[in-house]
C-alpha cells in the first residue's frame, strides 16, 4: 500500500508497480525453476488436533470457571443460581481460581471494602491473562467505572443469561447485559426461581423473595442496583421450598432488601407467604427469615409474633436499626424513628420469649454529632443485642450521604471501637449452660474441630464431629458459652430427627436440572449428569460428537469428489463412443 505521505496522486491501481518490479512473463519463467519440496506430514499433531476442538470452541465442559461472590445472602443466591446454570450447561466449576479458564466475580456495593476486593480480584484476574464475567451490585450501579471498561457484564436481573454471557466472553467479545425484566411494563422479581443451582451448602436453600425496596436510604448503593421492590408470586415460591425439601436440604433462609416488604407491590404480605411456607416444612426442618425494616414488620407485629412462635421457624429476627438518634434517622431517611424501632422489639420479645433480634448499626454518618452517638450506646446497653453489626459509615459515589460533611475519619474510627468495646462487654448466653435444647446441625466450623448446629432462637451450638448427626436435629445439653456459641453434649438416649424426605445432593452436584431447562439447552446436552464427573465426562462426549461430525463431513466431502469424477468420466466415455 502507498504510504499516506505520497505527493504524487496515482491515475490507476497499476501504476503501484514501478520499473523495478518483475514482469509477468519473468515471473512465469521463474516459476519453472521451483522444485516444490515435499513436507512430511506430523501424524502425531493432526491426530491431537483432531482430538481437541478448536482454540475458539465454547463446546460445554472446556473451559473451568471460578466464582468468588461477596455480600449478602440474595447475592450469594445469585451466584449459586449462576454456578448451577454454568454447570448444567457442561462448564466445570472450580474451586482453584489459578486453574480457571474465566473468573466470575459477583460483587457487592454496599461498604467500600467490598469494592475493592472486587477491584483488586478484576486486576489480579488481567494479570493472570483469566477471562472475566462481572456481576452484581457494582456494576449494576455503576456500570460506566474506568476499572469495568472492556469488560462483560450481567446484570443482577439477567442471571439466568449467564451462559450466554459466559461463551461470548470466552469467544473474545464484551457482553453487557443490564436491563430490567419486565412483564407488561410491570417490573419483575428477576430471574426465574426454577433455574438450576449449586448450594453453596447442600443443606441450606437461600430463596430471594423479593428484590430492591421501597425506601431511599441516603447512604445506600443497593437500591441503584436492585431497583424498586418486586415480589415473586407466592406459589413460585412455595414450589421452590417444596423442591428444596426433595433434595434433602433442611433449613430454607428467606432474603431480600427487606423482606418485611414483602407483597405490597402484588396485594400479598409477609404473613401471608410464611403461612403458606409453613405448611409445606417436614418435620426437623427449620425456616429462617431474613432482614426486614422496622416500618414494614409493625403493620404485622400480631402475626408476625404468632409465625415467630411455629416450632419450625426460627425465633430470629434481623431488624437493623443503623442509630437511636432521630436527627441521624431522619437524615438518613429511614423513615422510623427509635420509637418504632423498641416497640417492634418489645412486643416480640414480650410474645415471643428467647426470641433472637440482630441488628445494625453506623457509626459516624454525616452530622451524627457525640450526644447522637451516646444515645446509641445506651440503646446497645439497653437490649444487649447477642448479633450486632457494627459498621463504619463509608460513603459511596453517587448517593445523597456522600455530598454531606462527613465526620473525621478520626472519630468514625473512634466511635466504632467504643460500640465494639461495649457489645464485647457482656456475654449472651451464660444464663443458657445447663440447658438441654434441640439443635439443627448443617455445617463445619472454620477450625474444622466442630460441627455447627443452632437451636430454635437460632443460636450457635458447637457439637461433637459425629457423621451421623449432619443433617439432623439432635438433643444437647450446654456446657459452655462463648461470646457468639454454645458448646453442646448430645444426649446419648435422645431421638434423632432425619428432616429430610430423601438424601441430600452431593457438594457440587446441580439442583432442578429441570427436563425443560435441559431442552432449552439443546438436545445434546440433554444427558448432562448432575454430578462434577459425570460433567466431564459429557464434555469428552461433546469432543467425540465434534470429531464424528468432522469425519462426516470429510467423508461426505470424498464422496461428493468421487461421484462428480465418476459422472465426468461417465460422460467422456458415452462422447467416445458416440
Amino acid at each position: 500500500m502507498p504510504s499516506a505521505s505520497c505527493d504524487t496522486f496515482l491515475d490507476d491501481i497499476e501504476d503501484i508497480v514501478s520499473q523495478e518490479d518483475s514482469k509477468p512473463q519473468d515471473r512465469h519463467f521463474s516459476r519453472k525453476h521451483v522444485v516444490p519440496k515435499v513436507r512430511r506430514r506430523n501424524t502425531q499433531k493432526y491426530l491431537q488436533e483432531e482430538n481437541s476442538p478448536p482454540s475458539d470452541s465454547t463446546i460445554p465442559g472446556i473451559q473451568k470457571i471460578w466464582i468468588r461472590t461477596w455480600g449478602c445472602s440474595h447475592n450469594n443466591s445469585d451466584g449459586e443460581y449462576m454456578a448451577g446454570q454454568l454447570a448444567a450447561y457442561g462448564y466445570k466449576i472450580t474451586e482453584n481460581a489459578s486453574d480457571a479458564d474465566l473468573w466470575l466475580l459477583n460483587s457487592c456495593t454496599v461498604k467500600n471494602p467490598a469494592e475493592d476486593h472486587f477491584r483488586n480480584s478484576i486486576k489480579k484476574a488481567q494479570e493472570e491473562n483469566k477471562k472475566i464475567v462481572l456481576a452484581g451490585c457494582v456494576p449494576q450501579a455503576q456500570p460506566r467505572q474506568d476499572y469495568l471498561k472492556g469488560l462483560s457484564i450481567i446484570g443482577v436481573q439477567q442471571i439466568d443469561r449467564v451462559v450466554e454471557v459466559v461463551e461470548e466472553t470466552i469467544k473474545g467479545h464484551s457482553v453487557r447485559l443490564l436491563g430490567q425484566k419486565k412483564d407488561n411494563g410491570k417490573r419483575l422479581g428477576g430471574a426465574r426461581l426454577d433455574l438450576p443451582k449449586i448450594r453453596k451448602n447442600p443443606l441450606i436453600e437461600i430463596i430471594s423473595i423479593n428484590t430492591g425496596c421501597l425506601n431511599a436510604c441516603t447512604y445506600c448503593k443497593t437500591k441503584h442496583a436492585r431497583g424498586n421492590l418486586a415480589s415473586y408470586p407466592i406459589d413460585e415460591l412455595v414450589d421452590r421450598a417444596k423442591q428444596s425439601f426433595q433434595e434433602g436440604v433442611c433449613e430454607i433462609w428467606l432474603t431480600s432488601e427487606d423482606t418485611g416488604a414483602y407483597g405490597r407491590d402484588i396485594g400479598s404480605s409477609l404473613p401471608a407467604l410464611l403461612w403458606k411456607l409453613v405448611e409445606v416444612i417436614p418435620e426437623g426442618a427449620m425456616l429462617r427469615l431474613g432482614m426486614t425494616n422496622p416500618p414494614y414488620i409493625l403493620e404485622h407485629l400480631e402475626e408476625m409474633a404468632k409465625i415467630l412462635h411455629h416450632p419450625r421457624v426460627y425465633a430470629f429476627l434481623h431488624i437493623p436499626v443503623q442509630s437511636a438518634s432521630d436527627t441521624v434517622l431522619m437524615e438518613m431517611k429511614r423513615e422510623y424513628c427509635v420509637a418504632d424501632f423498641k416497640r417492634v422489639v418489645d412486643f416480640l420479645k414480650d410474645k415471643v420469649p428467647g426470641i433472637t433480634i440482630a441488628t445494625d448499626i453506623i457509626c459516624g454518618f454525616p452530622g451524627e454529632t457525640d450526644q447522637d452517638f451516646e444515645e446509641t450506646v445506651k440503646l446497645v446497653e439497653e437490649y444487649k443485642f447477642p448479633s450486632l453489626f457494627i459498621n463504619q459509615f463509608y460513603p459511596r459515589p453517587g448517593t445523597p450521604a456522600a455530598k454531606m460533611e462527613q465526620v473525621p475519619a478520626q472519630v468514625k474510627k473512634q466511635r466504632t471501637k467504643e460500640l465494639s468495646r461495649i457489645f464485647h462487654s457482656y456475654n449472651p448466653y451464660d444464663h443458657k449452660i445447663g440447658q438441654r435444647q434441640q439443635v439443627l446441625v448443617t455445617e463445619e466450623s472454620f477450625d474444622s474441630k466442630f460441627y455447627v448446629a443452632h437451636n430454635q432462637f437460632y443460636e450457635q451450638v458447637l457439637v461433637p464431629k459425629n457423621p451421623t448427626f449432619m443433617g439432623k436435629m439432635v438433643e444437647v445439653d450446654i456446657y459452655e458459652s462463648g461470646k457468639h456459641f454454645m458448646k453442646g453434649q448430645p444426649v446419648s438416649d435422645a431421638k434423632v430427627y432425619m428432616p429430610s424426605i430423601s438424601k441430600p445432593l452431593a457438594r457440587g452436584e446441580v439442583s432442578g436440572l429441570t427436563e425443560e431447562f435441559r431442552n432449552r439447552l439443546g438436545n445434546h446436552l440433554n444427558s448432562v449428569s448432575h454430578t462434577s464427573a459425570a460433567t466431564q465426562q459429557d464434555s469428552a462426549s461433546s469432543r467425540m460428537v465434534l470429531r464424528l461430525q468432522r469425519l462426516h463431513q470429510d467423508f461426505a466431502l470424498k464422496m461428493s469428489v468421487g461421484l462428480a469424477l465418476f459422472a465426468l468420466l461417465l460422460a467422456l466415455l458415452v462422447k467416445v463412443y458416440n
